[in-house]
């Protein structure tokens, strides 16, 4: 089972059909990943705590963690299945390689940057899915290393997802010129260069090796998906660009796909 990073770009996404973006992850089971895992463990920005924490829950509450966007948004719902053993799994993975300390929390569904993919991904919600937390106090190695930990669940039938955005500068974005901005092009386009290249130790330490990295992500955690599903593939992993598109003038919504098969080759 091959991996995945999305960039979820803002909530608007759940409702805005001219979004690229949109329409790509509707087309998911048709063009990308026909067939269906038997879960999905997905790491979205959205959930920051100290330590490496999975939520364990029978059926997963749908989290509106956004404000001041259409009414319409907080009445959708993404009512999937939790995946209690899958946290188990995680949790008995993670401390298998030394990550000492693994929480879970009984309560907590899915917040918008797990389940606005999803619910365009899965729209029949029939997916058992565990969320996985970031930790902002670490960096981009210790997400990695969390993904390498995570690896034999690939063969186990389990779709990871990181959910995050290839940029995020919120303070940046711009309704009425949407130009992209030249230090958010480059850094996407360096980040583009550096996964197909497979050159994941540079993305692993990217505030030192990419271009306008604290421009584009003045915070972390919508890039730490992207290094845990990295981890998860493998060192030898090949990174595909499977969609981009911008908005706002600094949104990028570059997406990956981490094969370990040779011959994989699904559609863009």
């Amino acid at each position: 089972m091959d991996t995945f990073y999305i960039s979820h770009g803002s909530p608007t996404l759940s409702i805005d059909d001219s979004l690229p973006a949109r329409h790509f992850l509707k087309s998911w089971k048709e063009k990308v990943m026909e067939k269906r895992p038997t879960s999905i463990l997905i790491i979205s920005a959205h959930w920051e705590t100290q330590e490496p924490t999975v939520n364990v829950v029978p059926r997963n509450d749908t989290i509106y963690d956004f404000y001041g966007f259409p009414r319409s948004m907080y009445k959708l719902k993404y009512p999937a299945p939790g995946a209690p053993e899958l946290a188990k799994r995680v949790k008995e993975l993670l401390t298998a390689s030394n990550f000492r300390c693994v929480n879970e929390d009984k309560k907590r569904g899915l917040d918008h940057g797990a389940w606005v993919p999803l619910m365009l991904m899965y729209p029949e919600a029939d997916i058992p899915v565990c969320q996985l937390s970031v930790q902002t106090n670490r960096d981009g190695t210790h997400h990695y290393n969390m993904g390498r930990a995570l690896a034999p669940l690939r063969e186990e039938g389990v779709l990871i997802i990181g959910s995050g955005s290839a940029t995020h500068n919120l303070g940046a974005l711009n309704p009425i010129n949407k130009s992209v901005l030249p230090w958010a092009y480059q850094f996407d386009n360096w980040l583009k260069e550096a996964l197909l290249d497979g050159r994941y130790e540079d993305v692993n330490h990217y505030e030192e090796k990419a271009p306008h990295a604290k421009k584009a992500h003045p915070w972390p955690e919508h890039f730490y998906p992207l290094h845990v599903a990295m981890g998860a593939a493998g060192k030898d992993a090949k990174a595909k660009l499977i969609h981009h598109s911008w908005d706002l003038g600094a949104l990028s919504y570059a997406s990956y796909q981490f094969s370990t098969r040779p011959n994989s080759n699904f559609p863009h």
